[in-house]
């Protein structure tokens, strides 16, 4: 089973280029709130009248996944996640047009600023050769926000030994 460290390292190895790393500030929440906006719809009661959707499910296993990899990041990713899901929750109450044009907009936006950063870095995004990398994208902001911030240092060395420093990608020399 791989670890928090296996995770992000095999991520960073397609993201060195700074520019790339800072199209994932935008583009990954964009992508992210799109899909929770999708998934809130339907809805319906739960318990004790609780909201559930598709997107509730989803946010919920996504955090059983980042809890088993680390407690911290797993915290700060459901803040996150109960953040998108109340934004889409209430989007969802919208109409459809609103709640539609919201999720899709947010979604397509948000892949067109990431490939945009993918083209600097001269990389192909993550996910296509590890679908698990859907879900360690926002891992990765956050980690990189963190190590911004001057938090998980060593999680932050283990990554950049494994999948090497961030650097600008200038194009091809000719010879």
């Amino acid at each position: 089973m791989k670890t928090l460290n296996d995770h992000l390292a095999q991520y960073a190895a397609y993201h060195r280029d700074p520019r790339n790393i800072q199209t994932h500030f935008i583009g990954v929440p964009m992508i992210m709130l799109g899909v929770t906006v999708l998934l809130s719809r339907p809805e319906w009661s739960w318990g004790g009248g609780v909201p559930m959707s598709p997107a509730v499910l989803a946010a919920l296993a996504s955090c059983a996944f980042y809890a088993r990899l680390d407690l911290r990041y797993a915290s700060v990713m459901a803040v996150v996640l109960a953040a998108m899901v109340a934004v889409g929750h209430w989007l969802a109450g919208q109409s459809t047009a609103l709640w539609l044009g919201a999720g899709v907009g947010l979604f397509a936006v948000g892949w067109v600023i990431q490939f945009v950063g993918h083209f600097y870095e001269g990389r192909k995004p993550a996910f296509v050769d590890d679908l698990v990398g859907l879900l360690i994208g926002p891992l990765f902001v956050v980690a990189e926000l963190g190590f911004a911030l001057g938090l998980r240092r060593s999680v932050q060395d283990a990554v950049h030994e494994r999948s090497g420093p961030v650097r600008l990608r200038v194009g091809t020399q000719r010879g």
